[in-house]
């Protein structure tokens, strides 16, 4: 039986005060360094760090983007402006176009709708009819697999139109 040595907590007078200097530091942000240090450690390990140590050599890294400055808050927001030639379209034409709108999208339900219908005849809760080229079990399964997404792609479309159409005014 092997021994398991456990390790005790590390109880040091100054572990308080470390905490409490990186607490500390959280609120401050230093500004943003782009220096990039290759340390390669006695057994010809590379790392690559921001923080020099001996041995250590700084990389020249081009194309290197600085961090962007804060923005400075300038006060609310202008409001925005319709132009005055821009073309306005009445009451009247518009709800033709709504009309016109709501009956495309009636039409491209309904062409969904049978498509959905004859995906779920075709997939048969799960058990589809087994084709004659697919003598190997995992091409009917693939098969099924692949109905499956079918089935599901066109409920979404579904409820996307019936979405839109209620959407309209």
């Amino acid at each position: 039986m092997s021994r398991i040595r456990l390790l005790r907590p590390l109880r040091s007078p100054k572990l308080p005060l470390l905490a409490l200097a990186l607490l500390a530091g959280l609120g401050v942000q230093p500004l943003a360094r782009a220096d990039i240090y290759l340390c390669v450690d006695a057994n010809g390990k590379k790392e690559l760090t921001d923080n020099p140590r001996s041995g250590c050599k700084q990389l020249d890294v081009p194309n290197n983007i600085p961090a962007p400055s804060a923005r400075k808050n300038t006060g609310p927001a202008k409001p925005v402006t319709t132009p005055t030639d821009f073309p306005k379209v009445g009451g009247s034409e518009q709800r033709a176009r709504d009309a016109d709108r709501r009956e495309i999208l009636n039409q491209e339900l309904r062409a969904e709708e049978k498509k959905l219908a004859e995906l779920k005849r075709e997939y048969n809760k799960g058990e589809p009819e087994r084709q004659g080229n697919e003598k190997n079990y995992a091409k009917y399964e693939e098969r099924v697999k692949q109905m499956a997404e079918n089935v599901a792609r066109a409920e979404k479309n579904v409820e996307a139109l019936r979405r839109e159409i209620s959407n309209i005014k």
